[in-house]
């Protein structure tokens, strides 16, 4: 999720009772709710790399069961000698409490960063697999406006029930979504297999503003099947436009593309790749894209181009598989 959301989920946490455990609470459940994306950083390297590297390190196991000692001994050596200098008579913030809302405010992150189509990767620094939960879009409006209006209600009334309500909204929400999700699927992998289009993957995706509609992306193999679920329509399900992507996923170039750090990066981190591969007189332009989100041949967030030498692409292996001059790669990093 972004980092609004992050923010409203520890103030709102804060205002529903937990600033009242201790001092510097409020601070550490908005700080704790962000920490892990200090991964952020990676992006001075470019975007590749921190395709690489984000909800890797800073939001697996290992990083999770550290945030919170680390957050708590800054805080308490921000107490120590920032805050009781300035106010001598202030009671000093406790080491327990601020480990405890420490690690309520850090979990929460991950948690709501699965939820979207992005994923996370639990197991980091041990397995690099992602995960998805397809529930919320990365950025939903109406948990910004739950939280927020709950929090800022909290603040004027100088009460902790509308937080709370607040919050409790917001889980149900997430259940719905949730539910809404796994709908969703079957109804699509339905809809698909009638087609003889049978899914081996699929997602359902939440699309923004509207918590109605589904966005459907399916590996049917050699191809990509497109299409919506919108609950407010019948039938529910619709093919897309295009309603089917070939992925073209043996073309020689894009063994070579795929070598490269770029390349080898982006299709780890990708879901749903398809390629579009360009001939010129001395290179390749291979352009690797993610149908989760965007259908747009190299350009925009979720695509990728490489350029390729030629000398580079005539060693591959390749077999010519029929009349459509696509390619089957058979040693190398592409299924």
């Amino acid at each position: 999720m972004d980092n609004l959301c992050h923010s409203l989920v520890g103030a709102a946490l804060a205002e529903a009772g937990l600033k009242q455990r201790t001092a510097l609470a409020t601070a550490t459940l908005v700080i704790g709710a962000n920490l892990p994306d200090v991964d952020v950083l990676a992006y001075a390297w470019g975007p590749e790399t921190a395709l690489g590297f984000r909800r890797g390190w800073t939001h697996g196991v290992l990083a999770l069961s550290f945030w919170p000692f680390l957050l708590t001994g800054i805080l308490l050596a921000w107490d120590r000698l920032v805050r009781r200098r300035r106010r001598p008579g202030a009671e000093p913030a406790s080491p327990r409490e601020l480990l405890i809302l420490s690690t309520i405010a850090i979990l929460t992150h991950p948690f709501l960063d699965w939820l979207n189509t992005y994923g996370m990767r639990w197991l980091m620094p041990f397995r690099d697999v992602w995960s998805y939960g397809d529930t919320l879009f990365i950025i939903d409006v109406w948990i910004w406006l739950a939280l927020g209006i709950g929090w800022l209600w909290s603040r004027r009334r100088r009460s902790e029930r509308p937080a709370r309500v607040a919050l409790a909204a917001v889980c149900v929400y997430i259940l719905l979504m949730g539910g809404s999700q796994l709908a969703a699927r079957q109804t699509a992998r339905e809809s698909l297999g009638r087609t003889g289009a049978a899914p081996e993957r699929l997602m359902a995706g939440p699309l923004p503003l509207t918590p109605f509609r589904r966005q459907i992306v399916a590996d049917a193999g050699d191809t990509l099947a497109l299409g919506t679920v919108d609950w407010l329509r019948r039938p529910a399900f619709a093919p897309g436009n295009p309603a089917v992507l070939p992925e073209n996923a043996g073309h020689p170039a894009i063994a070579a593309a795929a070598a490269t750090p770029q390349g080898a990066i982006f299709l780890h981190w990708a879901r749903f790749p398809f390629f579009l591969v360009e001939e010129r007189p001395e290179r390749w332009i291979v352009r690797m894209t993610d149908a989760r989100y965007t259908l747009n041949p190299g350009t925009g967030f979720g695509a990728l181009t490489v350029e390729v030498p030629r000398e580079e692409v005539a060693g591959v292996r390749v077999r010519r598989r029929d009349d459509r001059h696509w390619y089957r790669i058979k040693e190398g990093v592409m299924r």
